[in-house]
């Protein structure tokens, strides 16, 4: 039987044709077939296609995974001590919303202009892109793109503004992976919470606000439709000087909503008959007068929290932040005029003190130069204005809104300060100037060159109601309330005098007015010290007396009886600063702050419990969460509606005792004397209990004064920034108490009027004012602001023991009758029916 050869047919057809001898037999044959080659080149030059499409497109693409947490940045808002809000700092404005909260006219207005299909497609719209593609194939010029809200999306959060084919296939890809992550309503919020609109808002509701200066709930369907048009270019469509293009762009919004019937035709030819008027930059009210406050805030927000994302999740400008100040709003207009209204008082008829600022810009081109100076005057009805031409007779003046007004040379005619002249003629353009309106034009005014700063502290927390650190915020950004450093004068006394107390004297303990000098040694020579004035010297004087009349040569001489070293350990003790163990700084020489001052005399109000003066209440993230302080805790039943009947709420005092209750309330009690009777009187009219001091700096260089009641202390210095003579005149009771009068007449207007409470021990007895001695047979004058006899605060067996000779009590037997039980709790029966010393 012979064998042959099987065919390849045949092997096909066997069980065993699917051997590996057999496909590469095959395999081997079909090579050479024209089909296979074009099939094995099509799938090489795929596999390459692919490989080059990841590399180009889809290696190192972002994690849509992070959109799920995207958190965009948001500005930080500030609130007031009633939890209104008063600024925020941004350099993205943006309010973020729930997709809930966006109004559905708005939803459909976005929809109609941008991505009619939105809620259709998949991430990304095919015949969109075919028309692009054919458009950009027959122009030359920027390529103009089909995005969907979805690549848009991919766009803005995830990639970067290039603009090329590649960007756009990566927009594209990341397009379909966030379709797959997020549901269309929250791409849809991430959308208009994201997208930048113009005028520094990103998002619908900052939008809103910038545009026609309101939330978004109260906006229109035709001011829906604006905003919609925005994402195409906010400069193309700027409402003033586009204006006609802004409608017509606007109009064509509302035309794609009718067709889509997302609008009845009945809303619509009533949309597109509303003219198009939109809010003016510029013509939002300016901000309660809290600059130099507000600024203080941000410096402690950027110094805790940093400033970008960068620095962590509660940065400044990106964090979201709601922060609780103290401040209020009612006492910083009142502190802010007061001084004002001091400085300018000082510096009438000294001339007028010269531009602002200056600044360059080439023809008519001065409103950019000029804005970019961020320079404004919130000062009644003063304007920052820049010199745009000058002739004989008049000058031209621009505001930052574009407008410009006329300056007569009559409206100019103050003497130049340390030139003479006219200021007119000193005029030139590019001069930032102040002016104010004045008949049918504007009248030049003086910015003073004299400064100054202040503080209002409440005592019994340390919160800072109030802060004012120059004359305006926008025109001279160092804060002279934190930063100046001055010498504080004879407010520094309270502190020496304190000292004094806790070592064991009295407040009618005997001090000699008189001649005191010191050896300096090494060759130095002697140095005697003189009381203000060269005032003659008094003799032998309580020390309520020394601190009432601001003796210098009774304070250096109880300085150097208590010690040195204790008098500049309660200043550091006080936070008033840390100097030397030398005299002179017990009469101010050393430099401190107004804050550091006001919060030493409002924790001698409190009793010597130690103070911090905080700007910040409390700070929340975005969400709510209190992030600072670490332990704050809310105050349970704060907030309750009706009293219920319960003890009120009171927040457990964990101060350190910085300084004995008795020697604290003591210093207050004696500087009430100062208003009495003593630097101060021209605050005794406001007829309540007020504590305080005046202070002058040698030259005199500085004014101040501190004081207040249990409510607020204030405190205030004025200065020129160089420190100059302010001219023999100037005192502290002359010129800077006035100023605290200012504020107070206001400030206190309202306000029970409550007395500074005693601490338990504190002994309240009758001494004759001139000598301390105690006294039985007189009573206080009341409504005498200088009796013979007063009351005076003492520690337990400090006060001066009363002592009658046997002939004065066999002369007056009704003073032999104050020696029974009875008749000793005279005092304090008096004390009851006057209402109480506390």
């Amino acid at each position: 039987m012979t064998v042959r050869d099987a065919s390849a047919e045949e092997l096909l057809l066997r069980p065993d044709a699917g051997s590996a001898g057999g496909w590469r037999a095959t395999l081997g044959r079909w090579r050479g077939r024209w089909w296979f080659r074009l099939i094995a080149w099509v799938a090489l030059v795929a596999g390459l296609g692919v490989l080059a499409l990841w590399l180009l497109i889809g290696r190192d693409l972002p994690s849509v995974d992070a959109l799920r947490t995207y958190e965009p940045p948001l500005p930080t808002n500030v609130r007031d001590i009633a939890g209104e809000p008063i600024h925020s700092y941004a350099r993205e404005r943006r309010v973020e919303l729930a997709f809930d909260e966006y109004p559905d006219l708005l939803v459909k207005a976005y929809l109609a202009a941008e991505d009619r299909t939105f809620f259709e497609h998949g991430g990304v719209d095919y015949p969109g892109i075919v028309a692009a593609l054919i458009t950009n194939l027959r122009s030359d010029g920027r390529p103009v793109g089909a995005s969907t809200i979805t690549q848009q999306v991919a766009k803005n959060l995830l990639l970067t503004n290039e603009v090329s084919y590649v960007r756009k296939a990566r927009e594209a890809l990341l397009a379909y992976r966030i379709e797959d992550t997020l549901t269309k309503q929250q791409i849809l919020e991430l959308y208009l919470n994201q997208i930048f609109l113009g005028r520094n808002a990103y998002g619908v509701e900052a939008a809103a606000d910038a545009y026609f200066g309101k939330p978004l709930s109260e906006l229109t369907l035709p001011q829906f439709a604006y905003l919609a048009i925005l994402p195409k270019g906010p400069s193309n469509y700027d409402p003033v000087r586009n204006h006609d293009r802004a409608l017509a762009r606007r109009n064509w919004v509302l035309g794609e909503m009718r067709r889509n019937d997302f609008i009845t035709e009945a809303q619509y030819r009533e949309a597109v008959a509303t003219p198009l008027v939109t809010f003016q930059r510029g013509a939002r009210p300016p901000l309660p007068s809290g600059g130099y406050f507000i600024e203080e805030v941000r410096r402690e927000l950027l110094e805790r929290f940093g400033q970008d994302s960068k620095d962590g999740p509660h940065s400044v400008y990106a964090g979201g932040l709601w922060v609780r100040t103290s401040l209020d709003p009612a006492l910083q207009e009142y502190a802010a005029q007061a001084m004002r209204d001091g400085l300018i008082r000082f510096e009438r008829g000294r001339g007028w003190s010269g531009p602002i600022a200056t600044v360059d810009f080439a023809g008519d081109d001065w409103r950019g130069p000029f804005a970019a100076t961020n320079i404004a005057l919130t000062y009644q009805d003063w304007r920052a204005a820049v010199v745009v031409a000058r002739d004989a007779g008049a000058a031209t003046i621009g505001f930052t809104d574009g407008r410009t007004a006329t300056l007569a040379r009559s409206d100019a005619a103050m003497p130049v300060r340390g030139r003479g002249g006219a200021a007119f003629d000193a005029l030139k353009p590019g001069d930032v100037i102040a002016v104010a309106p004045a008949g049918g034009g504007f009248a030049l005014r003086s910015v003073p060159r004299v400064s100054g700063g202040m503080v209002v502290e409440q005592p019994a927390t340390g919160r800072v109601l109030a802060m004012q650190g120059g004359f305006d915020s926008r025109i001279q950004a160092f804060n002279r309330a934190t930063q100046a450093m001055r010498q504080p004068g004879s407010t520094i006394k309270p502190v020496v005098y304190t000292a004094a107390l806790e070592a064991g004297l009295t407040p009618a303990s005997i001090i000699v007015d008189g001649p005191f000098c010191v050896d300096q040694g090494a060759g130095l020579g002697v140095k005697c010290f003189r009381n203000f004035g060269n005032a003659r010297s008094a003799g032998p004087r309580t020390l309520r007396w020394g601190i009432e009349q601001s003796r210098n040569q009774m304070t250096v001489r109880l300085a150097a009886q208590t010690g040195m070293d204790r008098v500049t350990q309660v200043m550091k003790t006080l936070g008033v600063g840390e100097y030397p163990r030398y005299l002179s700084f017990a009469l101010g020489a050393g430099e401190t702050t107004v804050m550091r001052m006001v919060n030493a005399y409002a924790i001698l109000a409190n009793q010597g419990r130690a103070l911090r003066p905080t700007l910040i209440d409390y700070v929340q993230d975005r969400r709510g969460r209190v992030i600072w302080p670490e332990n704050w805790r809310p105050c349970a039943r704060c907030n309750a509606d009706d009293w219920d009947g319960g003890p009120m709420p009171r927040p457990r005092t964990r101060a350190r005792q910085l300084v004995d209750p008795v020697s604290a309330y003591q210093m207050v009690h004696v500087m009430e004397g100062v208003i009495e009777r003593g630097t101060a009187t021209t605050l005794r009219d406001l007829k309540r209990p007020i504590m305080g001091k005046t202070g002058t700096s040698n030259g005199p260089r500085d004014v101040w004064f501190i004081g207040g009641t249990p409510q607020m202390i204030a405190g205030l210095y004025l200065g020129y920034d160089s420190p100059a003579n302010l001219g023999g005149y100037a005192q502290g009771g002359t010129i800077a108490a006035p100023i605290f009068k200012a504020f107070a007449q206001k400030a206190y207007a309202g306000l029970p009027v409550l007395p500074f409470r005693a601490p338990a021990g504190t002994r309240i007895s009758r001494v004759d004012r001139a000598s301390g001695r105690p006294v039985t047979g007189s009573w206080p004058a009341t409504g005498d602001p200088k009796p013979a006899v007063i009351w005076e605060a003492f520690k337990p067996e400090s006060e001066p023991l009363r002592t009658a000779r046997r002939t004065e009590r066999a002369a007056r037997p009704v003073e032999k009758a104050a020696e029974t039980p009875a008749a000793r709790a005279r005092d304090s029966d008096f004390l009851q029916r006057e209402g109480g010393i506390y």
